[in-house]
């Protein structure tokens, strides 16, 4: 029978690659190092497999199609992320028994690849989780930014039907769930984390209470910037309740970083948190989602842009040397032409995310307007002329 060993969930966070000068290095270092101590429990059970848990950045799948689910079902796992590219093997034979199965026989619609290039949800973990262990991946997507997303129950159910085939099974599983704690990139919220509320989610975590994440609706997950834990959603619905070990949690000026262990469980050394306001104090608006919402259709040729820029030098250097004609090429509406000016902006200083606004205004997808501006300022800009004095965000 098969059996699942292993359940610990990460961050993800980019720049403990990248390390820009606005990033405190001992948060980074602090955050790498409780990785690297989750990595550990690989060691101790030497599962066969490592089922991975994780989510887009707009950077894999475009508005041309973003499935809810997807297994990456080829032969290898390739994640490329600043520079930097990971090769891992794919258990393929499994991978294609889990999608064959959880569509015929579990209800569950799944998409899937045989050479999607994924980001940095994975590329970080590859690093600093499970490093130079040769065991074989099974990529798992979870959309958790272009709504409408999964909620975290319907995640949940996905989990349990993912342990219902692993027990039929003779491997040993383990389970990494990479996901990123309250953040809000791209958006008006980015400087103001709901660390309070990341706090109680922890403290529930730690009493086994995952019905305090999997009783959230997505849109409640959006106003706390936490949709990425319906990553963390998924693993407890295939290990069911049980109580968490902290690792670490390291608040940093945007995003928390949270590190636990669930699977195995073994003698706690620190006390866990308690006596915390429900919801850390939060009090939910229930109106929608307020941070990350569908592109709307008008601005398809503007999100098609972002998404390609990212992925071609050639389409970079075009915009930088003649944006008029690619705003043609792209059917860019005047606000949209004018928001584009941004990617050229962007090279002239001042924070990266002080340039997202009028691409949000336009239409973009904040993330994937964050991203671009991201990659365009630090592969074209940085590649043409000496480095911007100032800090990038």
């Amino acid at each position: 029978m098969g059996e699942i060993v292993a359940a610990v969930g990460t961050c993800h966070t980019p720049y403990l690659f990248t390390r820009p000068p606005d990033e405190n290095a001992a948060q980074l270092d602090a955050a790498a190092a409780a990785m690297q101590e989750v990595g550990k429990v690989l060691d101790e059970t030497k599962p066969d497999v490592i089922v991975f848990l994780g989510s887009d950045h707009v950077e894999t799948f475009s508005v041309t199609c973003i499935p809810t689910f997807a297994i990456i079902a080829g032969s290898r796992a390739v994640a490329k992320f600043a520079g930097r590219e990971y090769n891992l093997p794919v258990h393929r034979e499994m991978a294609e028994d889990l999608l064959n199965k959880l569509v015929v026989q579990h209800n569950f619609d799944i998409a899937y690849s045989e050479d999607a290039e994924l980001g940095h949800a994975f590329a970080v973990p590859f690093e600093y989780v499970i490093g130079k262990r040769d065991i074989p991946v099974i990529p798992f997507f979870t959309n958790v930014y272009v709504p409408p997303l999964p909620t975290p129950k319907r995640c949940a159910a996905l989990g349990t039907a993912i342990a219902e085939i692993v027990k039929g099974r003779t491997e040993r599983v383990a389970l990494i769930a990479s996901g990123g704690m309250s953040h809000f990139p791209g958006t008006r919220k980015y400087l103001t984390p709901e660390f309070d509320f990341d706090r109680w989610l922890v403290a529930q975590f730690e009493a086994g209470k995952t019905d305090a994440l999997l009783n959230m609706t997505g849109t409640q997950l959006d106003e706390v910037g936490n949709t990425e834990m319906l990553n963390w959603a998924t693993m407890f619905g295939a290990i069911g309740p049980q109580e968490g070990e902290l690792i670490d949690y390291v608040p940093t000026w945007h995003h928390g970083l949270s590190m636990m262990r669930f699977l195995p469980q073994r003698a706690k050394t620190t006390a866990s948190t308690k006596g915390l306001e429900q919801y850390g104090g939060f009090k939910f608006k229930n109106e929608g989602f307020q941070f990350y919402k569908h592109p709307p259709a008008a601005a398809y040729g503007l999100n098609r842009l972002l998404f390609e820029v990212r992925h071609s030098a050639d389409l970079r250097d075009r915009v930088i040397k003649n944006l008029d004609a690619v705003a043609t090429e792209y059917d860019l509406s005047p606000q949209q032409r004018a928001a584009s000016e941004e990617l050229i902006n962007v090279g002239k200083g001042g924070l990266v995310s002080e340039h997202v606004g009028p691409l949000v205004d336009a239409g973009a997808h904040p993330l994937q307007a964050l991203m671009s501006l991201h990659v365009i300022f630090s592969m074209s800009h940085r590649a043409s002329k000496p480095p911007a004095t100032s800090t990038a965000r």
